[in-house]
């Protein structure tokens, strides 16, 4: 099986000195591309240098809604320049709106405006970030793609019920789901991954977070995307080969991956 990872961290703290033995571990389990998210700007140069290192690493930059603090006039400038600059840069992200405690709410839609127009200009798809802010988001876009045109995406993470993963299925966006799915309890979750259509389907771990069953509890790194895969295929009543060419099949659509380059 070829599989891709969606979404990784892998230049944090946590993996500090493991980069041959994750790099071993991922290869094992069947991973033939990895895409590296970006919380801000200022991890660009650090990212740039994993994937000097992994051919089969592509990445995004972006500032996340957590971190919206940190936007200044030339951000939007550092961020355009920053994605232009390496061909390895395959998405926007990851932007979006998190709502979970937010004071802040003006700014982060500001923010994701601004970073939407980035894509835009430059034709990348976006990595979304969404957290108790479904309906907000979901009217937000809509205004938005009334006004500039479609834009292609992911929903990362992805955490809403049923309802709300249509909402983004019918604005065009890729749904990814993590460990998440395989927790016992996440029964919406489990029933929004049953109902989006194969071609828009993902798999992500968005390491170090959210380690799937059986290592719940455990720091998470890309191997265990497997894990999401073959849950995903039992719940989707699919084979684990067919689940994963399916997935790999859209993570290359939605990113422009060409495989044999990695």
């Amino acid at each position: 099986m070829r599989l891709i990872d969606t979404h990784v961290h892998i230049n944090f703290d946590v993996f500090q000195g493991e980069l041959t033995s994750l790099t071993s571990r991922w290869r094992s389990a069947g991973l033939v591309h990895l895409i590296h998210s970006c919380v801000e700007p200022s991890e660009f140069t650090q990212i740039q240098a994993l994937a000097k290192e992994i051919p089969e690493l592509s990445f995004a930059v972006g500032l996340h809604p957590l971190d919206v603090q940190k936007w200044t006039e030339g951000t939007y400038e550092e961020i355009l320049t920053k994605a232009s600059s390496d061909q390895r840069v395959v998405a926007i992200g990851e932007i979006g709106l998190d709502y979970y405690k937010a004071e802040n709410k003006e700014l982060q839609k500001q923010v994701l405006e601004s970073q939407l127009l980035i894509a835009k200009k430059l034709g990348l798809p976006v990595i979304i970030h969404c957290r108790e802010a479904a309906s907000e988001l979901r009217g937000f876009l809509t205004n938005f793609m009334a006004k500039h045109g479609q834009i292609q995406g992911v929903m990362h993470c992805w955490g809403g019920n049923p309802e709300e993963t249509q909402w983004f299925l019918d604005l065009g966006f890729y749904i990814s789901f993590s460990g998440i799915v395989t927790f016992k309890n996440a029964i919406m979750i489990k029933e929004s991954a049953k109902i989006v259509p194969p071609d828009r389907l993902l798999i992500e771990t968005d390491c170090p977070f959210l380690a799937p069953v059986p290592k719940r509890g455990k720091r998470n790194e890309p191997a265990y995307v497997s894990y999401v895969a073959e849950y995903l295929a039992s719940l989707r009543q699919v084979s684990p080969e067919t689940l994963a060419e399916e997935t790999t099949k859209n993570a290359c659509n939605l990113f422009h991956l060409n495989l044999e380059n990695s």
